[in-house]
């Protein structure tokens, strides 16, 4: 079927009989091959590499450098899936033009498309990013860029007042012309209203399965991560136990000396051995002459 474009995703609902959208977070071309095999429909170079990779506690740390750095590993693995990166924290808070300047060194690093987070106030952005032709997808609920806004990582929209608000918000980016919406932690019956609300896709992530599609993080579905299990995660596999396992066997392999083995080292020719033999024996001779 070949990859999916932006204005692809924008016509895909479940409501018209469309499978859901899959998309998978990732960071490098490892991850974006696997990710690409396994028939995900979008990768999304989040900005949470700086939580999952670089150890930070927050996305707040990572830079559209950092972001351009992923995004190009991701693309020079050629996936068979449509491309999403991140605009980082403070790259699209700024003038309009350094603004498309940030999403277009984003497409330039191989993103097909950009997603930025917030409602209304991000409008004047997300039309001047696509008055430039650059494919912008929307995230409101919990927006972890506004984590200490929000006071932390919390679900939102919990009350009839702020669900109101973000099917609000979501109508408002769905107008502006943004092709598709991730939905992040909000309550499932709220998710299904902006759901049926809207004509663009909702990608849900702790939003209930009555979204259009559904996102996770590639190292929390196989469990490489471990140090935060939000609720939504569901771990399909635990690849960290199984690689602590692996390493542990390698490390205890050359201790022991039964790493490597003759069949894991290369040799020379009988012939060429004999001939560095005598090279070292005439090196020895002339070495105690002087």
């Amino acid at each position: 079927m070949g990859r999916l474009t932006a204005p692809a995703i924008a016509s895909k609902k479940v409501r018209a009989g469309d499978d859901p959208l899959v998309m998978v977070t990732a960071y490098d071309a490892p991850g974006a091959r696997i990710a690409s095999e396994a028939g995900a429909d979008v990768i999304l170079v989040g900005d949470s590499v700086a939580m999952v990779v670089l150890g930070y506690d927050d996305t707040l740390q990572v830079t559209v450098d950092d972001m351009c750095h992923h995004t190009a590993a991701v693309a020079r693995a050629e996936p068979g899936c449509h491309i999403v990166a991140d605009m980082p924290w403070m790259s699209y808070h700024v003038s309009p033009e350094e603004t498309v300047q940030n999403a277009a060194r984003l497409i330039r690093a191989g993103a097909h498309s950009i997603k930025l987070e917030g409602g209304r106030k991000r409008l004047p952005m997300i039309d001047r990013i696509i008055s430039a032709e650059i494919p912008v997808m929307g995230h409101i609920g919990l927006t972890p860029q506004s984590v200490h806004a929000m006071g932390g990582f919390k679900v939102q929209a919990k009350h009839a007042e702020h669900a109101r608000k973000l099917l609000a918000a979501a109508k408002s980016l769905a107008s502006a012309g943004c092709f598709a919406l991730v939905l992040e932690c909000v309550p499932d019956r709220v998710a299904a209203m902006v759901t049926d609300e809207v004509d663009i896709p909702t990608i849900g992530i702790g939003a209930g399965s009555r979204c259009d599609g559904q996102v996770l993080v590639y190292h929390d579905l196989l469990g490489i991560e471990d140090r935060l299990v939000p609720r939504f995660v569901r771990r399909y596999a635990d690849l960290r136990a199984v690689s602590v396992s692996a390493v542990s066997a390698y490390a205890a392999d050359v201790r022991s000396g039964a790493f490597p083995s003759a069949a894991e080292s290369y040799r020379m020719t009988d012939a060429e051995a004999g001939e560095l033999d005598l090279c070292d024996r005439q090196v020895s001779s002339r070495e105690m002459r002087w």
